[in-house]
């Protein structure tokens, strides 16, 4: 926590892409804490667990901000984002670890570089200084869009794209972060954890064995932080 706040930047108006999931809300708990003023900003791009989409909802009521959700189903982009587990329902959700290489297929390409030059756009329509998104480093091995090589360079884009119209700072807070250190600082922070969804499949309760449910039940277990989530299964993989 110490670290985080060292870390940030002065007060601003802060785009937030906010998924509904654990990581994305307490990003959005720590922004506030840090003194920003929050714009939040969630995306349907034909995500198998659109049911995020609520929570994500319900997070921007709680910390009492504006929401808005952009619908890339009705602009037809979604046509262009097949072959992922997450978009395509012919293409099975796997189970296992997250660091599986069986993971690679949860992979929707570009999506973090889409939905980050959307919310640079709202930024700049709505006055804000900042946008922010909740990579961690567990992510770097599967997502090549949450790395910080990947902040790094979207940030030179958007000064050069945006030149004379918003200079703005893109956010990973977590980026250098492991996801058990996230449930610490949501702990700090009170968040509550059981309105959060990270299920890739998106039925009435976790499944308990893909691998975003296995990382966060992990998450809780290195943290020594109790886990609300209701599970369906029981069921364990081993760390590769």
């Amino acid at each position: 926590m110490d670290q985080l706040n060292n870390s940030h930047v002065e007060p601003t108006k802060v785009v937030a892409v906010m998924s509904g999931g654990l990581d994305s809300t307490v990003m959005g708990y720590l922004l506030r804490s840090q003194g920003h003023e929050l714009h939040a900003l969630s995306f349907d791009y034909g995500q198998s667990h659109r049911k995020e989409l609520t929570f994500a909802q319900a997070t921007a009521a709680d910390l009492g901000v504006p929401w808005d959700l952009v619908d890339l189903r009705a602009s037809g982009l979604t046509r262009f984002l097949g072959g992922s587990a997450l978009t395509d329902p012919d293409v099975a959700i796997p189970d296992g670890h997250y660091a599986h290489e069986t993971m690679r297929i949860t992979v929707v390409a570009n999506r973090n570089a889409i939905m980050l030059a959307m919310a640079c756009s709202v930024a700049a329509s709505v006055g804000a200084g900042a946008v922010a998104f909740a990579a961690h480093s567990g992510d770097h091995p599967i997502y090549p869009d949450c790395r910080p090589e990947f902040v790094q360079a979207f940030q030179a884009m958007e000064h050069l794209a945006m030149e004379g119209t918003a200079r703005l700072l893109i956010l990973a807070p977590f980026a250098q972060f492991t996801k058990s250190v996230i449930v610490e600082v949501g702990h700090q922070l009170g968040v509550p954890f059981e309105r959060t969804w990270s299920c890739y499949r998106g039925r009435d309760v976790h499944c308990g064995r893909c691998g975003t449910c296995y990382e966060r039940r992990e998450a809780f277990g290195l943290a020594g932080v109790t886990d609300p989530t209701v599970y369906a299964s029981e069921f364990v993989t081993q760390a590769p």
